[in-house]
């Protein structure tokens, strides 16, 4: 499944000083682990933003933010931005301040044991 490489790009740069930052192939796209923890990623040409819950409702009024379904069920935390959510510099870095925010209260994934 083809992705946005200009929008990782644009993500990998605005990560780029900091520390703990890991690139995985997920969900037929690109998600980028922060302190071993999801935080941001695009999938096909929107940007997927882990965010703190709570921030759900305010956020899902702004343009080009709609919930993530993945699995046709609406995930609280996680939304994908369109690239009209994202045409400027600043509603850019809002969405990915709000990820960096929240992944240091986001607890990582229960990493299940390999079976040998």
């Amino acid at each position: 499944m083809a992705f946005d490489e200009k929008l990782v790009d644009r993500i990998r740069e605005s990560l780029s000083d900091l520390s703990k930052v890991e690139e995985k192939n997920m969900f037929g796209g690109v998600c980028f682990m922060l302190n071993g923890k999801m935080c941001i990623g695009v999938v096909k040409d929107e940007m997927m933003c882990r965010i703190d819950p709570l921030m759900d409702e305010i956020v899902l009024e702004k343009v080009g933010c709609r919930q993530m379904d993945f699995t046709g069920k609406p995930m609280k935390g996680y939304v994908f931005i369109s690239k009209e959510g994202m045409k400027t510099k600043k509603a850019f870095d809002y969405w990915v301040g709000l990820c960096l925010e929240f992944n240091s209260k986001a607890k990582a994934s229960k990493k299940k044991a390999k079976k040998r």
